[in-house]
């Protein structure tokens, strides 16, 4: 079992309230790919992300905000690595998360399983201007390579739709 100090503790908070630099609507933690904040020793901290995808291009700046916010709060050693094991899932972004995702016009992924371990069917994506599931996908890739291009046909409004993984 592993222990977390308080200070690990006031640190995750703070390195995990840093906002996603392609989706600045959530937070690395509700994001779900903050893993781990350790402490090396006095003022050194080590701070475990995965990446949405192996080659997302925001983890250089997700690793450079991470260390700008930590160095703020008085570490001056941090290290930032990246492990791609166990791999990102959507449904490690946390049900707040998927509510801002919602809020700003962004579909969140559909669950890919429900916490008992069944697999829900959901075909349909539901708009979030409208609530309407009669979408249409127009684009697999959209202004990121992990979110669709849909429109609503109730309310003909496009909107992103965070692909599941």
């Amino acid at each position: 079992m592993v222990t977390t100090t308080p200070l690990e503790e006031e640190l995750r908070r703070i390195a995990g309230a840093v906002p996603d630099p392609e989706l600045p609507v959530v937070t690395l933690e509700e994001l779900g790919v903050l893993r781990d904040v350790r402490m090396d020793g006095p003022d050194r901290v080590t701070v475990t992300l995965t990446p949405t995808y192996t080659g997302c291009p925001a983890v250089e700046t997700m690793a450079h905000d991470i260390e700008e916010a930590l160095r703020d709060h008085g570490m001056t050693g941090v290290s930032v690595i990246t492990t791609l094991a166990p791999p990102w899932s959507t449904d490690d972004i946390t049900a707040q998360g998927r509510r801002k995702l919602a809020a700003s016009g962004i579909a969140p992924p559909r669950p890919s399983r429900a916490p008992d371990g069944a697999v829900p069917l959901t075909l349909a994506v539901r708009c979030p201007h409208c609530g309407s599931t009669r979408t249409e996908l127009l684009s697999r890739f959209s202004s990121t390579a992990c979110k669709a291009l849909r429109r609503c046909d109730d309310c003909r409004e496009p909107f992103d739709h965070f692909k599941e993984l």
